[in-house]
């Protein structure tokens, strides 16, 4: 009888093959949880702060930024403002065209490049923009088949440099990533007003809801401005609609650009908006207000060779859980304090407690 050690084959490399395959289960297992991660939030920039810090994480990087369209169908990728670490001269914009010879190699040879792996595209100015920034690795996102972002990383905080083991991992997440900004921009597109890039009407009254639940329960403050655009159908009458289109786009503009990014500006309907404050006491939330007043009465768009401007009427409340028992409580209060601004001679600030 042959003893049974005669049938065994022994494997040397066992150990390590054991050791690469518990490898394998713990990546799929993070990747997994990352994906998780960046599917749970359709919000945009939330979004893109999850990548950068996930690939920081991951990687044990010190800097880490993204170039992503601002919208679908834009046809330049922009750093978005939310980089990490990266020393950059904000008095330039760091921009890759869409049709640019970079993109189109990234889309026939999707994997992670170094730096000095692009060198033989010599002068473009993609690759020149790249170059300014000074990253380790280049990262690109691949959504549908269509890069729809780059991934910029350097400052390893152990110094080591990327194996192929790390840009595989890299590649992955960036493939997850890649398909959350896709629907993050799909979300976006169907929750935004296209003229004026707020958020439309309904999403309003959603977000309204949400924030007051959330108010209620931390017992924190929370207010809302209504914003009217004075004698707009005169505008229109006198100056045409396409005057009047440039005019709510740069109210708009104006709006956004004097609240944080946590507040949420809405086009209520036609010449009106809304804006959400969170966390904002009536006190602050008049401040806001008044410098949105004052921006758009010295603001003016040009039109049919015409320097042309308006002004608005405001109206602020803050919530209180005695009187506003449901969002519409809220809403009115604040446009009857809008109609107080209309009825006391317009292009001021009122409020009602």
């Amino acid at each position: 009888m042959a003893n049974d050690s005669e049938h065994i084959d022994f494997n040397l490399d066992l150990p390590e093959e054991i050791e690469q395959y518990e490898r394998k289960i713990y990546e799929l297992r993070q990747l997994i949880e990352i994906s998780k991660g960046l599917n749970s939030t359709l919000d945009y920039n939330v979004l893109i702060d999850s990548i950068l810090l996930t690939c920081m994480g991951q990687m044990q990087l010190l800097k880490a930024g993204i170039f992503t369209r601002k919208e679908i169908a834009k046809d330049t990728y922009i750093l978005h403002r939310n980089y990490k670490g990266f020393e950059l001269d904000h008095s330039i914009e760091y921009e890759i065209p869409a049709d640019s010879p970079l993109i189109a190699y990234f889309e026939e040879h999707y994997r992670c490049y170094e730096l000095r792996e692009l060198d033989f595209m010599g002068d473009d100015p993609s690759v020149r923009t790249i170059h300014i920034i000074d990253p380790d690795l280049i990262v690109p996102l691949k959504g549908k088949g269509k890069i729809n972002g780059i991934i910029i990383l350097g400052g390893r905080i152990n110094k080591s440099a990327f194996g192929v083991s790390d840009k595989e991992f890299l590649l992955n997440i960036a493939s997850l990533a890649g398909i959350a900004i896709q629907n993050a921009h799909l979300y976006e597109m169907a929750t935004t007003d296209m003229m004026t890039k707020l958020k439309i009407h309904h999403f309003f009254q959603a977000a309204l809801l949400e924030e007051r639940e959330r108010a209620l329960v931390s017992d924190s403050p929370l207010s809302l401005i209504m914003i009217d655009i004075d004698r707009f159908k005169d505008f229109n009458d006198k100056y045409g609609h396409t005057c009047g289109d440039l005019v709510l786009m740069r109210v708009a503009r104006l709006i956004k650009d004097y609240i944080r990014q946590r507040d949420i500006a809405a086009r209520y309907g036609g010449e009106e908006f809304v804006v959400i404050l969170p966390n904002t006491g009536l006190e602050e939330a008049l401040e806001v207000a008044k410098r949105i007043r004052l921006s758009i009465e010295e603001a003016f768009v040009v039109c049919n060779e015409m320097k042309l401007s308006v002004t608005v009427s405001l109206g602020v409340s803050q919530f209180s859980r005695e009187v506003d028992l449901d969002t519409k409580s809220l809403i009115d209060r604040a446009d009857r304090a809008l109609y107080t601004s209309k009825l006391n001679g317009r292009n001021m600030v009122s409020f009602l407690e």
